[in-house]
């Protein structure tokens, strides 16, 4: 009887121990919001690597689960520590891009406050770069950690303004319904303490200016921007850039052309 239970215990153990191995080699997929995953395959690389160690811990640290960009990685970290174009195929080639990336680049939508969705089309950026990823995603125009950039600082190079500088394609100053769909300028309301709310109309200004002659020189259209006194007004900042007596009616007029009390 006791030799029976040995046996079982033995057969139980092995099992359990051919199922962890069979889960710690299982595919691992890499999730991007706007992008199929990439996937990883143990299969795949152990045939070439029969030691677990070549990889754990020393490239890939399962306790900090870092995700690495890949400029990063052409630095050798994370998979570049062997996809250098030595041990096996680069991941700075960017004829390489689609042996990891698997799937059609889909659109990417960006959520604006203020403004309709802006829609970057990976499916004509491509077609009009000839498929060079690497344009853009060249670990300086676009590195995978940047976070939201401005229209002011889009007019001065940084992301999409590197391409859309009216010389290499359309400007982005300006250009506001070609990304912005279905974009119609909103009246604004500033709520003014002790003084009565001021409305500026877009429909009233557009009549007389083009978007240009105010964004984003004048007003620089981002979360977080100073708001101007109207002493400052009075010195040619703001709404004092137009209404100076000359262009327009002076902000230091009668209060209650803009104050509705």
């Amino acid at each position: 009887m006791r030799l029976r239970l040995s046996v079982l215990t033995l057969l139980i153990l092995a099992v359990s121990a051919f199922t962890a191995y069979g889960k710690e080699t299982k595919d691992v997929y890499f999730k991007f919001k706007n992008a199929d995953p990439v996937v990883f395959s143990h299969d795949v690389h152990l045939k070439h690597y029969t030691n677990c160690k070549i990889c754990h811990l020393a490239i890939f640290n399962l306790k900090a689960r870092r995700h690495y960009t890949m400029a990063e990685m052409e630095k050798t970290k994370s998979c570049g520590a062997c996809h250098n174009d030595v041990k096996a195929f680069s991941v700075a080639s960017e004829k390489y891009c689609s042996r990891c990336h698997k799937g059609r680049p889909r659109t990417v939508v960006f959520k604006v406050k203020g403004a309709t969705d802006a829609y970057f089309s990976h499916d004509l950026h491509l077609a009009s770069i000839g498929g060079k990823c690497k344009t853009c995603h060249d670990g300086k125009l676009i590195t995978g950690k940047d976070k939201g950039v401005t229209m002011a600082q889009m007019e001065k190079g940084k992301t999409c303004g590197a391409c859309h500088n009216g010389k290499r394609a359309f400007t982005v100053a300006a250009n506001c319904g070609k990304c912005h769909k279905g974009m119609e300028p909103k009246e604004i309301t500033f709520k003014v303490k002790d003084a009565g709310d001021v409305k500026f109309s877009h429909e009233v200004h557009l009549n007389m200016f083009k978007c240009p002659d105010c964004h984003t020189k004048t007003f620089p259209f981002k979360a977080g921007v100073k708001k101007n006194t109207m002493g400052d007004m009075e010195k040619g900042k703001s709404c004092g850039a137009c209404h100076n007596g000359k262009e327009a009616f002076s902000v230091g007029g009668d209060c209650e052309k803009c104050h509705k009390m």
